[in-house]
């Protein structure tokens, strides 16, 4: 995650200027983004396995919980997502700089920060896939929480796949801003990619019960999630395209000098 939100925030500073916010709004926002997007991720997780917290609430925010282990684990990215962009439109307000613009600046920079945090995934033996006979499945070790789900069993993994998709999800949005365009557009792709390719990794992810909305056919939370960024990418991308890009402003030619004779 330091790796995921270190290059994120390079990438920021080196597209700030050319938005014309300034590299100062892009690392004070990253630090605000950092901070709140852990918060929200956390949150989500909270609500969303309640019963792990019901007789020991505290474990929620506390760094001992109450089964001896030292730290919080337990985190869902689509809710440090949402409280990201939430947190960039409250900064933004403050700070008189258009919500669409800072997104625009910021979404290759998610998209990266999501790759690699995918990679943290794995290694840590979460958000895993369910078994598989395929040539690339992995077991994985008996002390992750994969290894004990399924133990001594290949599985997805799932956390590979999303990393390797938002990759080229954020090349492809490097590329696509090499030619300017409409505000928000950028964001418009970011939310539309995103959602689709989460939205069919969590076909074959592994939830517990709590993350899963129906049964048969299974839907889950993140689906849902997944499945609103797609809709809300759509309707930026129609408005973009219909708003067009903007007019640069013509530069004044500066005034004829007077010589002196």
């Amino acid at each position: 995650m330091a790796v995921a939100f270190g290059l994120g925030i390079w990438v920021a500073m080196k597209r700030a200027d050319r938005f014309g916010v300034g590299s100062k709004y892009a690392v004070d926002l990253s630090v605000m983004i950092l901070i709140f997007s852990l918060v929200g991720a956390r949150a989500t997780y909270v609500v969303t396995h309640w019963s792990e917290f019901a007789d020991h609430p505290l474990d929620a925010i506390s760094p001992v919980q109450s089964s001896g282990q030292i730290g919080i684990a337990g985190l869902v990215l689509l809710g440090g997502v949402i409280a990201g962009f939430l947190t960039a439109w409250i900064y933004g307000r403050r700070h008189q700089v258009a919500f669409l613009t800072t997104t625009d600046v910021f979404v290759p920079s998610l998209a990266l920060g999501i790759a690699i945090g995918r990679l943290g995934c794995f290694f840590n033996g979460c958000c895993f896939g369910y078994p598989s006979d395929l040539p690339w499945a992995c077991v994985f070790p008996p002390d992750s929480l994969a290894g004990d789900v399924f133990p001594g069993l290949h599985v997805h993994p799932t956390q590979l796949y999303e990393s390797a998709y938002m990759l080229l999800v954020f090349g492809g949005l490097l590329l696509a801003d090499r030619r300017r365009k409409p505000l928000g557009m950028l964001t418009g792709i970011f939310l539309l990619l995103y959602g689709i390719g989460r939205f069919f990794v969590e076909m074959i992810r592994w939830y517990e019960g709590e993350m899963i909305l129906i049964q048969s056919p299974r839907f889950t939370f993140s689906q849902l999630i997944s499945a609103v960024m797609v809709v809300a990418g759509v309707v930026l991308m129609v408005r973009a395209k219909k708003r067009g890009v903007m007019p640069e402003a013509p530069v004044e030619p500066a005034p004829a000098r007077r010589t002196e004779r």
